[in-house]
């Protein structure tokens, strides 16, 4: 349990993060590719004894993480897309509603318990992301033209969680958790830099210590909400389920939390009958 609490507060200070990204004015390109590197060398050079990284390439699990590092930076780029078209509460909820694509990849893949008091806790978790992301009392409007981006990113990042549930689950040693993570952050930051280059050598970025500053600051929660995301997918306790449910339910709590906290932001009634439905739904998932 206390690994699925330290991915939920690792994942929500990402949140405080790119909240400060548009206060001080942080390109987010530059900064989520710097975080890359920060997030894996806070796994290679913290977490992570005697590696040998020629040994890398020969990993069972090695080509599953160049997958997860296209994928990183295809969503982020989608995700982009999505916030330029259809606004931020649109990348939020397909962001956050795509946990429905690892929970049932557990419940059928591995059988996991489906009992009754967990099938309601998992639909009420997803009303509760939907109703605690929007902020508009009309809620969220997409135009036709532009549908496909917000689903994209919908399964985008619901086949991150579920492929990284089955490489945990198949390939990756509890002594290889912190490599594997680091593994994915260096693939992932090796492609935004040959993205970044492509930019920098045409003229249309220019690389700051500002950014930079803001790629510390994420990169370091970003490699320990994989890393504790994956180490409370080995937990007894609870099935990947109820964990990626769980998970995804209390970030969007705390992260709300820490908007009225940090940035004074105003909650239509819509979001706290979300709340309500998001502590309902984790009690039931956990009971089941």
């Amino acid at each position: 349990m206390i690994y699925l609490l330290l991915s939920i507060l690792s994942s929500s200070i990402i949140f405080v993060v790119f909240k400060l990204y548009t206060k001080f004015g942080i390109n987010t390109l530059q900064a989520i590719i710097v975080n890359y590197y920060i997030a894996c060398t806070v796994g290679f050079f913290g977490y992570i004894e005697n590696f040998d990284i020629s040994r890398v390439p020969a990993e069972s699990w090695f080509p599953g993480t160049l997958f997860l590092g296209v994928m990183f930076i295809s969503v982020f780029y989608l995700a982009a897309l999505t916030t330029q078209k259809s606004g931020l509460s649109v990348v939020s909820v397909a962001t956050k509603m795509s946990v429905a694509i690892p929970v049932f990849f557990g419940m059928f893949l591995y059988n996991e318990n489906t009992g009754i008091l967990k099938i309601i806790g998992i639909f009420l978790a997803l009303a509760s992301v939907y109703l605690t992301s929007i902020k508009k009392k009309e809620g969220i409007s997409i135009k036709k033209k532009n549908l496909i981006f917000p689903l994209l990113v919908f399964l985008g990042s619901g086949i991150i969680d579920a492929t990284i549930k089955f490489l945990e689950t198949s390939y990756v040693s509890e002594s290889d958790v912190g490599l594997f993570s680091s593994t994915i952050f260096a693939i992932a930051g090796t492609i935004g830099t040959g993205i970044l280059l492509y930019q920098v050598l045409t003229g249309g970025l220019k690389i700051t210590m500002r950014n930079i500053l803001g790629g510390i600051a994420l990169g370091i929660p970003n490699y320990f909400s994989i890393y504790f995301l994956v180490m409370a997918l080995r937990s007894p306790e609870f099935d990947s389920s109820s964990i990626f449910t769980m998970n995804n339910v209390g970030i969007v709590s705390v992260s709300t939390l820490l908007g009225i906290a940090f940035f004074e932001e105003r909650l239509i009634r819509k979001n706290w009958i979300g709340i309500s439905l998001a502590i309902i739904s984790i009690i039931l998932v956990a009971q089941s």
